[in-house]
């Protein structure tokens, strides 16, 4: 077999893989594809069929957007080379990047991947701190490398995980629907209060706490939406006991939310240092660091730092195409408009269907939970996985989410509209009938 062939077979590709690539990196659906192309909401197979993708949340303004290939191209046929030069480009998205920041946070790293960028803001946290232990919040995923798997117990406590060692203390998921703590209309503070014992024990043991990390919207957590009030209340404690607080936006930031251009702003908070990635390039591999001046000039010790690929001329003319296409297309208010049209034709299906427990999200962020009843709550993660499985096979693509796998996550494109709107509610309601799913 010729080792550029670029038609090989589904089985073909399956057989390389299974020889060549690490069986670790798992593939999607029980029937796989193969995509060969995209464009906008739309991801095609070798023989053309579409795929309506609702998950992809890297290819934000739309898959292989025009602008973006023109940035890219155009700066790739006249130089790339590292940040050690000057160059218009590095300058100028380092600046309409901050504009979209609070003031405080001012100063910007710039890094390839979203592990890249939490492991730099933890080394940032424990450079302002000189505090050497973390807390994360149950059911986060904060990266790949080992330091982001020790804070992410959607990983250490996942088959092949060790767990949480002792430097690094987890904290409940604050989910207001099938948490510790259920419908409660004081839940952000209530789930808040968890964090006292663990800063308690820390003081005790005379230990410093470095950080608290979280995802501004808990994504394998469960696609959930903060409780009001829970960032602002962990955030005091956190900062009273000398510790640093980091949003992790990499999954969520650029509009997704709806509301504002960063979702932690729907907690009326400023974090210390936030994380972006995945959306960032929309698809090509950037990510960043903001923080503050102060912490900034902690980390300022008299080692550089140096990232070979981070902040390349064509990676800041893709990032400035980004985020020039989400103003000029009005991203961030189709995010509002659609996100809020998704969830109520869901909450629709929802009052027809004694399996749909609890419909959730802002803007294009959006969970639907599935459940044996809704008395009990349970988790129902083989019935979902049913529906994914038979919406892929009309050409629609999902996933699940959440730690027990039961949560419908929906984060398509920012360029989704009316029109797929419609043609996913038309194949989801025949599909929850076809599976008994609807009364």
């Amino acid at each position: 077999m010729s080792s550029n062939n670029s038609n090989l077979t589904h089985d073909e590709i399956l057989n390389i893989r299974r020889k060549s690539v690490n069986p670790c990196m798992s593939i999607a659906y029980d029937k796989p594809l193969k995509i060969v192309r995209g464009e906008g909401v739309w991801l095609y197979d070798e023989q053309d069929n579409a795929y309506l993708d609702m998950v992809n949340n890297v290819s934000h303004v739309g898959h292989c957007h025009p602008k973006v290939f023109e940035a890219a191209s155009e700066q790739m046929q006249l130089l790339n080379t590292n940040s050690r030069y000057l160059h218009d480009k590095l300058a100028l998205y380092s600046e309409q990047l901050l504009a979209t920041f609070p003031k405080e946070l001012s100063v910007v790293f710039f890094c390839c991947t979203g592990s890249e960028a939490n492991e730099l803001a933890l080394r940032l946290a424990r450079a302002k701190t000189g505090g050497d232990q973390w807390i994360a919040v149950d059911g986060a995923y904060h990266g790949n490398t080992q330091n982001l798997i020790d804070l992410s117990s959607y990983k250490h406590n996942a088959k092949g995980g060790e767990g949480a060692p002792d430097h690094v203390h987890i904290i409940p998921t604050p989910d207001n629907y099938n948490g510790l703590i259920k419908d409660s209309d004081n839940a952000g503070f209530e789930y808040a209060e968890f964090i006292e014992t663990v800063l308690e024990n820390m003081d005790k043991g005379q230990k410093q706490v470095s950080a608290f990390i979280c995802e501004s919207l808990q994504g394998c957590g469960g696609q959930m939406p903060l409780p009001e009030g829970y960032l602002s209340e962990v955030y005091q404690r956190v900062r009273s006991a000398g510790g640093v607080c980091i949003a992790d936006e990499v999954q969520v930031g650029f509009g997704r939310s709806g509301t504002h251009m960063w979702a932690f702003e729907q907690q009326n908070v400023v974090p210390d240092i936030v994380t972006l990635g995945k959306p960032i390039g929309n698809g090509h591999p950037m990510s960043a660091v903001v923080t503050t001046r102060e912490i900034a000039d902690a980390f300022n010790t008299g080692m550089e730092y140096f990232n070979t690929f981070a902040a390349n001329p064509v990676s800041c003319a893709i990032g400035l195409s980004v985020l020039n296409i989400i103003e000029e297309e009005q991203l961030q208010k189709n995010a509002l408009v659609m996100g809020k049209e998704i969830q109520n034709r869901l909450i629709q299906l929802q009052a027809q269907s004694p399996y749909i427990g609890d419909v959730r999200g802002t803007g294009l962020f959006i969970g639907a939970e599935f459940v044996t009843d809704k008395a009990s709550r349970t988790p129902d993660p083989k019935r979902l996985d049913k529906v994914i499985q038979a919406m892929q096979h009309r050409g629609i693509l999902l996933s699940s989410e959440g730690p027990n796998h039961n949560v419908l996550k929906i984060k398509p494109p920012m360029v989704f509209n009316s029109v797929h709107l419609d043609y996913f509610v038309t194949n989801l309601t025949e599909v929850l009938q076809q599976q008994g799913c609807l009364e």
